[in-house]
């Protein structure tokens, strides 16, 4: 993927640590090609508002995107309405009892009933990450907030009584969650490309 990417871009990126600055611009690069694609504009005529840290958007009229990177792959999504993204590696190392106590068993303990698996962790995580980023929120001050159930799939943020439906895909070494507010039919524009960081 050709870099492609606006001044103030690389303005930008020049004020982040060395591996930060190659991920803003390989992402905003993958996002601009996407993008442009979708539109039929260059690449560096998309107006996207996408500044380090926080969830990139559009102008009003052009719809929503998301995006979401692990160690070795980018995913965008583009919806008419708000949606929210998020991928990780399925052989992803982590430590995923202490998770679920530390983050899920206070709302959902119901749910495990003595058969907790890492891939279920996984998928719980990566579902309630789509969510904070449909709502754009910060995943320090929310995760505790969010319900996940997985029949139906729903997630509700018991605080701002957010009530969201959500899509699970595996592919390849990937898990990918959508997180929708709709009822009705869901189609999506997703890239997802391998990438190695």
């Amino acid at each position: 993927m050709q870099d492609v990417a606006t001044i103030e871009e690389i303005k930008t990126a020049k004020n982040l640590s060395s591996s930060r600055s190659k991920i803003f611009l390989e992402t905003r690069a993958y996002l601009r090609q996407s993008l442009s694609t979708l539109f039929d504009l260059d690449p560096l005529e998309i107006p996207i508002n996408a500044h380090p840290g926080e969830p990139p958007s559009l102008p009003s009229g052009m719809g929503n995107i998301s995006l979401s990177h692990c160690k070795d792959a980018i995913t965008i999504v583009w919806h008419k309405s708000r949606i929210g993204i998020d991928i990780e590696r399925t052989d992803r190392d982590f430590n995923y009892v202490k998770i679920a106590e530390k983050y899920f068993f206070h709302t959902n303990k119901s749910i495990y009933n003595n058969c907790l698996t890492k891939n279920m962790i996984l998928n719980q995580w990566c579902a309630v990450e789509a969510a904070i980023k449909w709502d754009h929120g910060k995943l320090a001050t929310d995760i505790n907030h969010w319900q996940f159930f997985e029949k139906p799939k729903k997630l509700i943020h018991k605080k701002k009584n957010i009530h969201l439906n959500y899509l699970q895909i595996n592919f390849h070494h990937w898990t990918i969650a959508l997180a929708y507010e709709e009822k009705t039919s869901f189609n999506p524009e997703i890239i997802c490309c391998s990438k190695n960081f």
